[in-house]
């Protein structure tokens, strides 16, 4: 399998996701900065793997300090971080992140300077591996959900793509044709930024898993006929009662799925999961640039001076969600219990 994003030699290597599918092209980030510029221009998207480029940034930050003390080392560093923090608002991994690595650099103060180095970097490995570690172990609980023979209807990527590798929802997908089931996939194109189209049918058409192509409209009219079994979704974040941050288009999806009687499941790791946030109404919806929804393949289909609104996310309320998916086990209602205990299984 491809990967998605890899720290060598003091650079971080990404694929670039604005080129799939048609070209597979590597962006090197040798400064935090890159990796700032990176996540904001959606070089490198989804959650997860969002956390993963910013725990890897930040130790490229750490590495280009040089400091006095470490009074000195962590006012820069502090700096660094909130910088990198503003690249996009919706997924708390990158906050997640951020917060952590600091913390670490925190707790090792008493290190020389290179030693702190080190051990930053050991961390953004580490956080690394836990992210393919996680994305596998809720690749086995999810796939429990999937029945032999069913079609899953996915919108957006939350695939190897969207993680450090693996995935989630993909992952759950993987998980269920690795135990031998045959599963069959329709992926919404996920407009306006086409992640389906691009990025999902890319990676499943990589590793020879079935998959269909459709318009976000067509969704009702597959469901109405039957041909939809299971919709199974990532998220960017999720409120402690369990409603769902994910690309805009995924409640008109959710609601769908509820009128048609259709289960709708959320595949997070613990790390996207905000339980300082009651519910989802306080959840940042970042808005995209208005040029990604009146313009394809920089060829304009939209009349000039039009107004546009580009909300990147939505909210899919709790009482839409059938269950929900993480590394420690499946959530289901009610959420402000289940997820809790999951979360202090990390």
């Amino acid at each position: 399998m491809f990967k998605t994003i890899e720290y060598i030699d003091g650079v971080v290597r990404m694929i670039d996701q604005t080129r799939l599918p048609n070209e597979k092209v590597f962006v090197d980030c040798k400064t935090v900065e890159d990796v700032g510029r990176a996540i904001k221009t959606m070089v490198i998207r989804g959650a997860p793997a969002i956390g993963v480029a910013a725990a890897m940034g930040i130790s490229l930050a750490a590495d280009a300090i040089d400091a006095p003390d470490f009074d000195a080392f962590d006012r820069e560093l502090e700096q660094k971080c909130e910088a990198l923090g503003q690249a996009r608002p919706t997924a708390v991994n990158l906050a997640w992140a951020i917060a952590r690595m600091l913390r670490v650099a925190r707790e090792n103060r008493g290190l020389s300077l290179p030693g702190l180095k080190q051990r930053l970097k050991e961390e953004a490995l580490l956080i690394y591996e836990e992210d393919i570690s996680a994305n596998k172990a809720m690749g086995n609980h999810g796939q429990t959900l999937i029945e032999n023979g069913q079609t899953v209807l996915t919108h957006c990527n939350a695939g190897a793509l969207a993680t450090a590798g693996f995935g989630t929802a993909l992952g759950v997908i993987r998980a269920a044709v690795n135990a031998g089931k045959n599963i069959k996939v329709l992926a919404n194109e996920t407009r306006p930024f086409l992640q389906g189209a691009r990025l999902t049918a890319w990676e499943l058409k990589e590793e020879n898993i079935p998959v269909k192509l459709i318009t976000d409209g067509m969704s009702g009219f597959f469901m109405r006929k039957g041909d939809i079994d299971t919709v199974l979704v990532g998220a960017d974040r999720i409120a402690a009662n369990g409603d769902v941050a994910n690309k805009i288009g995924t409640y008109m999806v959710a609601v769908l799925a509820q009128k048609h009687n259709i289960p709708f499941y959320v595949a997070a790791p613990v790390s996207t999961l905000d339980l300082s946030l009651a519910t989802g109404d306080t959840i940042p919806i970042e808005e995209r640039s208005t040029e990604e929804v009146v313009t394809f393949n920089n060829q304009r289909i939209a009349p000039e001076n039009i107004e546009v609104a580009h909300p990147a996310f939505d909210i899919t309320p709790n009482e839409l969600v059938t269950a929900i998916i993480t590394e420690n086990g499946i959530a289901r209602p009610p959420y402000t219990e289940s997820l809790r205990q999951l979360a202090g299984k990390s």
